[in-house]
Order: structure tokens, then C-alpha cells, then sequence
């Protein structure tokens, strides 16, 4: 199945990955989006569950290991070519989640991959959306501190 002007939404998983004041990034090696800084993440497999998902796209495209927590957000993303034509159309379930060690090492389709203080986020060309998904995710993870 084609990525690219798909003839239904594909489904995608990212993870809000956060180790005390810092989040883990991959800068994407692929379109959509390619150069930009974003959360680890993609798309779901037949048969596999949105949190297995995640917890294989991080291992794969950042070498670590990672906790699922709970649902940070949803977001849907649609682009549309020059034509008006849908050229990608993504409905992305991100999750909080926790790193089980802290070295990374970027897979094959992350051009980089590096942990980044949330206070620096703005300093980098992200996707859009991003630092509402962490503020969000740090959000949830200090309520399971209440």
C-alpha cells in the first residue's frame, strides 16, 4: 500500500518519550516532513495493537526500549497537494511512554535521533503539533504522579 495519495487513512502511532526534562526526537530521513524534527513513531502493522506499534517503531527507529503509558492525544493529519488532491492522510495515536535506558542510536529511517530539553523545543524545526503533544504528555504524566 501506498503512502502517498492513498485511497484510505493510514494509521499511525508516535510516543512522547520523556526522561526528566527531556524528550526524545528523530529527525525524519523520509517524506513526509523530511529534515524536520519529530516524534518517534509509525505506522501500525495488520494484526498489531496501536501499543505494540509504538513500542516497535521506537526500538527500531531509536534503539530503546520504551513503557507504553496512556493516550496523550490523537491528531489527524491530512496534506493535500498543489491539485487539492490528498497526498497523505494519517490519523496518529500518540502515547506517553518512558525509555527503559537512555542510549539511542538512530534506525534506518531516522536521520538523527538525540534527546532534547522540552524547554528548547521552539530552537528546532519540528512538526507541527509537537510541543502541544509533549505539554500534553507531560501533562498526563504529572497527573499519575497525583
Amino acid at each position: 500500500m501506498s503512502r502517498e495519495y492513498p485511497d484510505h487513512p493510514r494509521v499511525g502511532v508516535g510516543a512522547i518519550v520523556l526522561h526528566e526534562s527531556r524528550v526524545l526526537l528523530v529527525k525524519r530521513g523520509q517524506a513526509p516532513a523530511l529534515g524536520k524534527w519529530s516524534l518517534p513513531g509509525g505506522l501500525v502493522d495488520l494484526g498489531e495493537t496501536t501499543r505494540e506499534a509504538v513500542a516497535r517503531e521506537v526500538a527500531e527507529e531509536c534503539g530503546v526500549r520504551i513503557t507504553v503509558g496512556d493516550v496523550a492525544g490523537v491528531v489527524e493529519r491530512v496534506v493535500r497537494d498543489e491539485a487539492g488532491r490528498i497526498r497523505y492522510h494519517y490519523v496518529l495515536v500518540d502515547y506517553l511512554a518512558f525509555p527503559e535506558g537512555t542510549r539511542v542510536a538512530p534506525g534506518s529511517d531516522a536521520a538523527d535521533v538525540r534527546w532534547v530539553e522540552v524547554d528548547r523545543l521552539g530552537e528546532l524545526d519540528t512538526t507541527e503539533g509537537l510541543l502541544d503533544m509533549v505539554r500534553r504528555a507531560q501533562a498526563l504524566k504529572e497527573g499519575d504522579r497525583a
